[in-house]
């Protein structure tokens, strides 16, 4: 299968700060695509740029169509739905109306024709990523790790074909961090997702990743499988640390 995603030379200035230069990215269907790098790599801007912040130069494709700088909501109903590192339901709503609200606004079908239609379609999202027994649970009663899970449901419950996730496991334990990757793995299975993910936990990348681009001050450092970035003497040195360390 050919490129879901295309971002072509895309550059991003704020003020004198040139948080991406001419990085390209392409996002194949149906595959699992590791964004990695330090802190202010530009890993965020670059999601963001996807999910509709204007570029200062290049352009951003999906299915072939150019999508840069379209408003969120239109890119959502595209297609492409995305986690922040911030989780923030609607804190009064209980975890289901939290995952309907997500059915509503994302590409509706057209049997979803209300709230309670809305509901009926959050339950099995509710089930896959493991929330089915907390659905009635205001959202601000959640443990941290479920707060995660809720923001993976409120993404999916959108229909996307393209799942952005940024460091969707950043302060996990090691076990919450291993049911998050069976639950996307599962899914990954049974819905034929297509994932970008930003994350800064090596052996998930390693481990869930079947190619990784490298991002490093702004610009791709490097690209291509796991192995083959894990050996790349400049991620290394930028990101990985001292070899065999």
């Amino acid at each position: 299968m050919g490129p879901l995603l295309e971002a072509r030379a895309i550059s991003r200035n704020f003020g004198g700060v040139q948080a991406l230069d001419r990085v390209d990215l392409t996002v194949n269907a149906g595959e699992v695509l590791g964004l990695i790098g330090p802190n202010g790599a530009g890993k965020t801007t670059l999601f963001n740029v996807i999910c509709g912040l204007p570029p200062t130069a290049g352009h951003v494709l999906f299915k072939g169509e150019d999508i840069t700088g379209l408003a969120p909501d239109q890119i959502c109903r595209r297609g492409i739905a995305r986690t922040f590192q911030l989780t923030r339901p609607f804190a009064a709503l209980s975890v289901r109306d939290n995952v309907a609200a997500a059915v509503l606004f994302g590409r509706n079908p057209r049997q979803i024709r209300g709230l309670d239609d809305a509901r009926r379609a959050a339950d099995p999202i509710l089930s896959s990523v493991q929330l089915d027994g907390r659905k009635e649970a205001p959202a601000a009663d959640l443990l941290f790790s479920e707060r995660r899970r809720l923001e993976l449901a409120r993404a999916l419950a959108t229909g996307p074909e393209l799942l952005l996730l940024d460091e969707v496991m950043a302060g996990l334990t090691v076990a919450e961090t291993q049911e998050i990757v069976e639950i996307l793995s599962a899914l990954r299975r049974e819905l034929s997702l297509t994932v970008l993910v930003i994350e800064h936990v090596m052996k998930v990348v390693m481990t869930v990743c079947d190619r990784i681009v490298v991002l490093n001050y702004g610009e791709k450092l490097a690209e291509g499988t796991p192995d083959l970035v894990a050996g790349h003497r400049a991620v290394i040195d930028a990101y990985l640390g001292v070899a065999g360390a």
